[in-house]
């Protein structure tokens, strides 16, 4: 009889989240052996690149195709696919919507999950606002979340103004900064948005991707860690409030096995993570309830050039192998500014090449109140596409959020208008919940196990000394941002939480 394998530290899902704990752990110990699952493949040769720097012209195109939109929920195409396939092994990596894994996602029809190798993190637009405000969840500590959020923008080698501003996204600058004026403190004014991006003088800029984040994952060289592709995780074992490893099941065959770990860190996704955590018994009050997502309202006007005074020859055009002249942000200022305001822009060609029209994208999220009447809800007789509990999707606004998103509607409307004619009817809308795949709360931290969260600061599940969660389902706050870089900090905090718990453990 061979022994059960085991590794000291098993990280379920080789996204962002889980790489950045990857990576922080290595750096504290270079020994440490450390086990990453995912039920996905890789997309493309090397598992973890992103999309946008692969080699494969095919790939490359239809990647850049989806996201030049601004809507991350194009990333699976334009219409939701509710057909679910016969079974796993002939899904294609990539984007699937929730509701063609099986899931009962109506009230979120929009919501997709990453069955790839490196998960959303190689997908994503890689825009890092970074949160202010009541999106922040600092326990009282703010000397450590500042320091926190240091270290997740120096993981995600943010960069404060990647793509423009051009001469042309200064004007729209200009445009938002008087009619946003005296709304928040100068750091907060509108500006270039931040990019996890390396820039270059030249072509395309290469994103911040688990493979960059941890280069092993992508191309291996690291004796002490082991990427199981393919693998998906089916249960977590528990023993008198341990975690003593996980039960795997592999994709291709369905062959199981049992893999030992002194310590299990979930970094699944929103949906993925508190669904493995109630199909393996650990069924806190507060798992899945408090889901939330932003309201995602969506516009493009034709700049006036005769109004702003600028020429055809005028127009900035893209950089090879970029989608628009201008990343823009808008932060959110609480009550004064509550949306935070995400603008693309980007220069229209016609058959020669030669300028024809400039258009700038805006897109305003709103805040949404978090509830714990949004939430997931887990079956324990049905199954999704994977074998797991089947997830429905309980989704609504309440007043408040009606609200605001009126108002959101009436702020793009009324902004759009001031860079040219627009009609906000065949211009602007209001997309179905799930479009921005920015899904958080499931897995919520709190500072007191009083069940109205299901891990602590540091990630660690209540009652369990062992068991650690990071992503964007930890997040307990009602974001109008972009979710990752926030996300990015319980990683930060889990791996930290983490690696001392492995030292004192070498100490004893």
């Amino acid at each position: 009889m061979t022994d059960t394998p085991r590794t000291d530290v098993l990280i379920v899902g080789s996204g962002i989240m889980g790489s950045v704990v990857a990576r922080q752990l290595r750096d504290t110990d270079p020994a440490l052996d450390i086990t990453m699952v995912d039920g996905g493949s890789a997309i493309g040769e090397s598992p973890g690149l992103h999309l946008h720097d692969l080699d494969d012209p095919l790939l490359w195109a239809r990647y850049n195709e989806q996201v030049a939109t601004g809507v991350q929920g194009m990333y699976t195409g334009a219409e939701v696919v509710r057909e679910v396939p016969a079974g796993l092994t002939g899904l294609t990596p990539g984007m699937v919507h929730a509701l063609a894994f099986g899931e009962d996602a109506e009230e979120m029809p929009a919501t997709a999950l990453a069955w790839n190798a490196g998960g959303m993190g190689v997908h994503w637009t890689a825009a890092t606002p970074w949160p202010a405000g009541h999106e922040v969840f600092d326990f009282g500590d703010p000397a450590r979340w500042a320091a926190d959020l240091d270290t997740a923008h120096r993981i995600l080698a943010v960069t404060p103004a990647a793509i423009g501003p051009t001469e042309v996204g200064r004007t729209v600058l200009d445009v938002l900064s008087r009619r946003f004026d005296g709304t928040g403190p100068d750091g907060r004014r509108p500006q270039p948005m931040p990019m996890a991006v390396t820039p270059t003088t030249s072509g395309p800029m290469p994103r911040t991707a688990p493979g960059t984040i941890f280069p092993a994952l992508a191309v291996g060289g690291d004796p002490a860690f082991t990427l199981a592709t393919g693998t998906l995780a089916t249960t977590l074992l528990v023993e008198n409030h341990r975690v003593t490893g996980a039960r795997l099941r592999r994709v291709a065959d369905g062959a199981t096995s049992v893999l030992l770990a002194d310590t299990v860190v979930v970094c699944a996704d929103a949906l993925r993570t508190p669904q493995l955590l109630f199909a393996s018994g650990i069924r806190p009050h507060a798992l899945g309830r408090h889901l939330n997502e932003h309201a995602f309202i969506t516009a493009r006007v034709l700049l006036d050039l005769d109004r702003f005074g600028i020429g055809l020859d005028d127009l900035p055009l893209q950089r090879p192998g970029e989608f628009s002249t201008d990343s823009l942000w808008l932060p959110q200022n609480g009550a004064a500014q509550p949306f935070h305001g995400q603008i693309m822009n980007r220069t229209y060609l016609d058959e020669d090449g030669r300028p024809l029209a400039h258009s700038v994208g805006l897109s305003l999220y709103a805040p949404v109140a978090s509830r714990p009447e949004n939430r997931l809800v887990f079956s324990e007789t049905q199954t999704d596409l994977a074998g797991m509990p089947r997830i429905t999707v309980e989704f609504g606004y309440c007043d408040a959020d009606r609200a605001l998103i009126a108002r959101a509607l009436d702020e793009v409307r009324s902004t759009a208008e001031e860079f040219g004619p627009f009609d906000p009817a065949t211009e602007s809308a209001l997309l179905p919940p799930g479009s921005s795949l920015h899904q958080t709360g499931t897995v919520r931290a709190g500072a007191a196990d009083d069940g109205t969260s299901v891990c602590d600061p540091d990630g660690r599940v209540w009652g369990y000394d062992n068991l650690y969660l990071a992503g964007n389902g930890v997040i307990p706050t009602a974001m109008a941002a972009n979710v990752t870089l926030t996300g990015a900090v319980t990683a930060v905090r889990a791996a930290r939480a983490v690696a001392r718990r492995h030292t004192a453990l070498a100490t004893h």
